[in-house]
């Protein structure tokens, strides 16, 4: 037989587009249309409907960018579609190719109550099947015209992310307003002929259920009657409706399909946009599952739900609905879907318990899994944070994306810093917005890397990031697919269903160990400065406010503000989104940031000077009380303490020969040259050199950076093959503040200036840099350099509750594409006996590099540059621009423990108070490699008190934690501060607990304190 599949195909593209599918709607006839366009921000709903609308027509311009324009759309259906099933078409100026990323709408009836939502991919709501003829049709759209960001042409600079710079130009032309008969025949052959033309592609040539499907098409559109396709539709159905019955084969790939609409709760739009996007998209959802019965739908981010619940009660009434009937899951156990590199140790944490809390107390809901599809890579702390919170599973998709190395499974066990192990699972199918195309189907099914020992995958199907969800057609397909020859059979299951099933195939799945490090995104740890520095100024301040307002009420009686922190808490965790936190959104989302931080920050300083005052009663003259939250004794004030504190001796400055200064404070002997730049930092004690010989430390250097795309999110290696050493001063001055030397250092270069403080502290071995951008570049990338002459294979960098090691090495493509990396408060180095630290108050970004140096040893040296500012111009032209202040500490001599305890306190400064007597801590350690991470009051409002520690050095560690106040019993909770179950249980002896953690082992105990004695 001749080969006429080209013929057949194309034959099935034309019909397909210009006369089946179009004889969906045979009949239509036009809706009237007026519009009343809301003055600034959204409005309620009953001021929408009550707006008073202007006549507009199909090809008229509407929606300034960031607009609302409330449409009427208003109608009669003709007596003549009697019996027949009639929709509204309403398209107000679509692009089908960028569902969620362009306008949308939310249909309203009249009395207000929410239809479904309007998106490229869903531009019909049903009138009536079958009508009776002569209905009145009266609708209410509530349309956004958000603008285009990331068009054809992606990563162009707009001012379009910022309504105070986007204009008022319209941005869309209302397209169609109709009555249309529905033909369900003609609907269901264009899926039938979809399915099996996409499946047809996917077949080997040589196989003959390739040509069954091509013989079969071929007389589906002999049977077509291209005159009238409507009359037809039946009879072509009939010839395919044997090859759509062959059952799948014994062996075929299981896919679970998970209705999914990934809503990224800021991106391409600020928050107040997602919250209708959200009832949008949810709109939708309740009424799919109203009509398909099989379809399980479900949404992560607790935000989410909570928003809907205040702005959209009646949509959400319909959402609990089906939660209660178990077709809309609650997924994934979080407030938002965050950032999980950059987050610390308490926040990642507070991630599940606020996340959890509320979907029990919503839905009675406990979550098993984590669901991530977006994130882009995951810490190394995060598995044990999962299990303490009582989940089980990961799901996500992002490291699909890397672009070197291809992750070797698809399901395995992800083990943590601390041995916790979780089971994973990366969607073969590679998106989280699938749409149950048969090439979708296939990829997921040829993909599988775990193949001959399991076959179970995942499939989030409906459209994302934008939201909008799963669409009837794609339900329809998945009917198609649930066993069908050539193709992985495809069921509808909530999450736990598939992980369950899942796992019970696949006991001894492979481990992988240590941080899933997407090999892409790698600017997102620098991007937008100043909401990184808000989000860890925030999670520092949070400590601090729940210390010491715990202690304030033990001590004094003070109220606890649980509601306040409560809040405040869910403004925070929300702010680490995935494209908030990471500085990949819009101007809008980020000035909105910088506000929020700020009020934050108010708010949280109130609740800590006013808890201190009252700890630090009368004040006694010429008394000043230091009150230290960091973990650690420091200047004789213990941990979560208040004394005066006592320091000792004094650093000094003097000239240096050659130029430049020297200052010394008996540990450290700082030289600084002419240039302003640390040549040597030596450590009196061990009789060593810090910097590599030669070198120069704090060097600050500018790269060139411009990614080959994703502006704002990438970094790609050739950043580094031009360098430009900043070392032009303006000013170098040796100044002196409360006995503490310092040399201040003044460089300009381009359009900006640099002010840093470089001084040495009594009684301290650290070098404390202090720095001042006020940067105006454009596509530049600004990082600090530490030229260390130390010979380290490995590196130590701090992660959620301890550290982990990254190779200094490229042996592999794996270690040479982690050439950008997170760390939180350190990196350490060391060699056997001698270490060097670096801790930062609000950066993450760095590089490791080694070299070896040209002297006559040849020894190897090690470089740690920090990242401190970018200027992508996509998608915020104005990323950056500004003064920002960050702080480093280098500290010489340090072990891994020098290493936790300074970065604490670089970003835990003291508190001075003028007070009276003393404040004892709360709870005491008495070894330092146990870190308490947490001091609260329990969530719950009993008064219990809930401490929260880890093990910091990587090692064994016995401690006795002692309370300071009268306790009755004591218990080891999860995160939610739930006793446990399983394992030993803490013994309370006079007023102690004797500890024995494994390294990194995360502990939460909640103390039941004793009644006061009347």
């Amino acid at each position: 037989m001749h080969d006429d599949r080209n013929l057949v195909e194309a034959r099935l593209k034309r019909v397909l587009d210009e006369r089946i599918r179009p004889a969906v709607y045979p009949e239509s006839v036009p809706l009237q249309v007026a519009v009343w366009h809301a003055p600034g921000e959204p409005v309620p709903v009953a001021e929408g409907l009550a707006g008073v609308p202007e006549p507009i027509a199909v090809g008229d311009a509407w929606g300034a960018p960031w607009g609302t324009s409330w449409f009427r759309v208003t109608g009669t259906v003709p007596q003549e579609w009697a019996g027949r099933t009639v929709e509204a078409i309403l398209d107000l100026g679509f692009d089908e190719n960028m569902p969620g990323f362009q306008c949308e709408g939310l249909v309203y009836r009249p009395d207000g109550t929410p239809v479904k939502g309007l998106n490229p991919r869903n531009q019909w709501v049903r009138v009536g099947a079958p009508v009776a003829g002569g209905e009145e049709v009266r609708l209410h759209i509530e349309a956004a015209s958000n603008p285009v960001i990331l068009d054809y042409h992606p990563f162009v600079p707009t001012a379009l992310g910022d309504r105070e710079t986007a204009g008022s130009e319209p941005q869309y032309r209302l397209a169609r307003m109709d009555l249309a008969v529905f033909d369900e025949s003609v609907w269901q052959l264009v899926l039938d002929l979809e399915v099996l033309g996409e499946l047809m592609h996917e077949l080997p040539v040589e196989g003959a259920r390739r040509w069954d499907i091509l013989r079969a098409v071929g007389r589906a559109l002999d049977a077509v009657d291209l005159q009238d396709v409507n009359a037809s539709a039946d009879a072509a159905r009939a010839e395919l409706a044997d090859v759509l019955a062959v059952p799948a084969g014994l062996t075929a790939h299981r896919i679970s399909a998970v209705g999914h609409a990934h809503i990224d709760s800021a991106w391409l739009w600020p928050l107040r946009e997602t919250v209708r996007k959200v009832a949008r998209t949810t709109s939708n959802m309740t009424a799919l599952l109203e009509d398909e019965p099989d379809f399980v739908f479900t949404m992560s981010q607790a935000q989410q739900f909570a928003w809907i619940k205040e702005h959209r009660p009646e949509v959400y009434a319909r959402v609990k609905k089906a939660v209660s009937q178990g077709r809309f899951v609650p997924a994934g156990g979080m407030w938002v879907e965050s950032d999980t590199n950059m987050p610390g140790s308490e926040a990642m944490a507070r991630q599940f318990v606020h996340g959890k809390r509320f979907f029990l107390e919503e839905f009675g809901i406990e979550n098993d899994e984590a669901w991530l599809p977006d994130t882009f890579g995951f810490a190394a702390g995060l598995p044990q944070i999962i299990r303490a919170a009582g989940a089980k599973w990961l799901l996500t998709q992002k490291i699909s994306w890397s672009q070197t190395n291809k992750f070797p499974h698809h399901t395995f066990q992800w083990e943590g810093i601390d041995g916790t192990r979780i089971f994973t699972h990366f969607p073969p199918v590679d998106t989280y917005n699938c749409s149950m195309k048969g090439s979708e189907i296939a990829h997921a099914a040829r993909n599988f890397k775990d193949k001959g020992a399991a076959r179970h995958s995942l499939a989030p199907t409906g459209w994302g990031d934008g939201g909008g969800g799963t669409t009837r057609e794609m339900v329809a397909k998945a009917a198609r697919l649930r066993n069908l020859d050539g193709s992985a059979t495809v069921a509808w299951e909530s999450p736990a269903e598939f992980f369950a099933k899942a796992q019970a195939e696949y006991p001894n799945a492979p481990v992988w160990v240590g941080e899933l490090y997407l090999e892409l995104h790698r600017a997102t740890l620098t991007s937008q400065a100043k909401t990184k520095q808000g989000n860890r100024r925030s999670e520092h301040l949070l400590r601090e406010a729940e210390l010491w307002a715990a202690t304030a009420a033990v001590r004094a009686g003070f109220p606890y503000p649980y509601e306040q922190l409560d809040r405040i808490w869910k403004t925070v965790l929300l702010h680490q989104f995935h494209d908030i936190l990471p500085g990949s959104s819009i101007a809008w989302v980020h000035r909105e940031a910088e506000r929020t931080y700020a009020a934050v920050a108010e708010e949280l300083n109130t609740i800590i000077d006013g808890s201190q005052r009252v700890l630090a009663g009368e004040a006694v003259s010429g008394r000043t009380l230091v009150f230290n939250s960091a973990p650690h004794a420091r200047a004789s004030v213990a941990a979560g303490a208040a004394a005066e504190a006592v320091r000792t001796g004094a650093s000094r400055a003097a000239a240096r020969e050659g130029g430049g200064f020297v200052l010394d404070n008996g540990l450290l002997r700082v030289e600084i040259d002419g240039r302003g730049l640390v040549v040597s930092v030596y450590d009196s004690a061990a009789g060593r050199e810090t910097v590599a010989p030669g070198q120069a430390a704090n060097l600050l250097q500018i790269h060139p950076d411009f990614p080959n795309m994703w502006d704002a999110w990438d970094v790609d290696a050739f950043y580094r093959n031009t360098v430009t050493d900043l070392t032009d001063v303006d000013q170098l001055v040796a100044v002196e503040d409360d006995g503490v030397a310092a040399v201040r250092v003044v460089r300009s270069f381009g359009d900006s200036k640099v002010t840093q403080l470089l001084s040495l502290p009594p009684d301290a071995k650290r070098l404390d840099i202090d720095t001042e951008v006020d940067w105006h570049e454009t596509e530049k990338f600004l990082k600090a350099a530490f030229p260390l002459d130390i010979h380290a294979e490995r590196y130590a960098s701090e992660t959620q509750f301890g550290h982990f090691h990254r190779p200094t090495h490229t042996n592999t493509s794996w270690e040479a594409a982690k050439f950008e990396a997170c760390n939180h408060r350190f990196v350490h180095l060391e060699e056997p006996g001698w270490g060097v630290a670096l801790v930062n108050d609000s950066t993450y970004g760095h590089d490791v590099t080694r070299t070896v140096r040209d002297t006559g040893d040849r020894g190897t040296t090690t470089t740690v540059r920090v990242s401190l500012l970018r200027a992508p111009r996509f998608p915020d032209p104005e990323t950056d621009q500004g003064v920002h202040r960050f702080r480093h500490a280098l500290v010489p001599g340090a072990t891994v423990g020098d290493a936790v305890r300074e970065g604490y306190r670089v970003n835990l400064p003291e508190r001075r108070v003028a007070g009276g007597g003393e404040v004892a801590p709360l709870v005491s350690v008495d070894n330092d490699a146990v870190v308490v991470s947490a001091v609260k009051l329990a969530d719950d409002a009993s008064g219990d008190l809930v401490v929260r520690l880890y093990e910091s050095h990587g090692g064994r560690a016995r401690a006795r934690l002692t309370a300071g106040f009268a306790a009755d019993a004591v218990a080891a909770t999860d995160l939610l501060e739930r006793p446990l179950t399983e394992g030993a249980r803490p013994e309370l002896a006079d007023g102690s607990v004797e500890l024995s953690l494994r390294p990194f082992e995360l502990v939460t105990l909640r103390w039941t304190r004793s009644a006061p004695r009347g």
